[in-house]
């Protein structure tokens, strides 16, 4: 027989379960609320991140103390249902478990950040959202070059921090070296194409210059690490059909295609009022001569 309301409410468990219940909707609303108040009147992208963070952390924090201490004297029967089916809950949700532990190695083991440039699992892009099972990136590169947005959100299970390399362009030295290379005519002149390259990329990543060199005596001091030039530098190499120059710089790692266009525009003006003295080369081929040919035709 179906047993009654009243019946049901009798039992103690059927009440907490009720209490639990009213528990979660009551957490879910205040959490909704709250974050909703964070983005009406924080303005700050960061702190409003955090804030909301902070708040949806806290609210089922306390939601999962209260369930506890309102089932605190049936724990022990609760204890050995899990240890019976643990094995099994195990199994099924091992990539769960594994991502759970990734989430708490990311939290601690600054791994990354929100706001970092990462790779994770194949896929780049930045960070804008770690959660207890997956991190959210915002991908970039893909069809599209110089590491700019694709548009497309990827989710990444965090189990990845155990399984691949993790990449990130912005944790200690948030800068990377580029290089540019530029061909250059035989017989024109060299030192001058070498000030030139060296010319236009100090006068554009001169800061970007200050801040890594004061970014990398930080890594020098933490890590087992050779010390590196981030000053510009151009180095040549003789090829088969042109004097090639290589322009190695360090740039912000977000800008790395806006400020190797503004480089590529200034050397380019320079070169245009050298009168001359440097040219560009391209891939053409020069017939230097002819064998002489010896033609004879004899009557029948």
């Amino acid at each position: 027989m179906y047993e009654t309301a009243e019946e049901l409410l009798s039992r103690p468990m059927v009440v907490r379960g009720l209490w639990a219940l009213a528990a979660v909707i009551v957490a879910v609303i205040v959490i909704r609320l709250a974050q909703r108040s964070i983005n009406r009147y924080v303005k700050d992208p960061d702190a409003r991140y955090r804030a909301r963070k902070s708040v949806s952390t806290l609210g089922w924090l306390l939601l999962i103390i209260y369930v506890v201490l309102l089932f605190s004297d049936s724990l022990g029967q609760v204890a050995v249902v899990l240890g019976v089916a643990s094995a099994g809950i195990a199994f099924a949700l091992q990539e769960v478990i594994v991502s759970f532990a990734g989430w708490i190695a990311i939290s601690f083991g600054n791994f990354f950040h929100v706001g970092d440039r990462v790779q994770l699992g194949g896929t780049k892009g930045d960070v804008i959202d770690v959660g207890v099972l997956r991190t959210t990136l915002m991908e970039c590169g893909e069809w599209i070059q110089g590491d700019n947005y694709t548009g497309r959100i990827v989710l990444v299970a965090n189990s990845f921090v155990f399984k691949e390399a993790v990449y990130n362009y912005s944790m200690d030295f948030p800068f990377l070296w580029d290089e540019l290379k530029l061909p250059v005519r035989y017989g024109g002149d060299y030192d001058l194409a070498k000030e030139i390259l060296l010319d236009s990329a100090e006068q554009i990543v001169s800061d970007y210059t200050q801040y890594a060199n004061e970014h990398w005596k930080r890594m020098l001091r933490r890590y087992r690490v050779e010390p590196a030039r981030v000053e510009p530098a151009v180095t040549l190499v003789a090829t088969d059909n042109w004097v090639e120059f290589t322009l190695r710089y360090v740039v912000d790692y977000k800008r790395r295609r806006g400020i190797r266009d503004e480089i590529f525009q200034a050397v380019l003006r320079r070169i245009d009022e050298s009168d001359g003295k440097v040219e560009l080369a391209s891939a053409t081929h020069e017939i230097v001569g002819v064998p002489e040919m010896d033609v004879s035709v004899r009557g029948r």
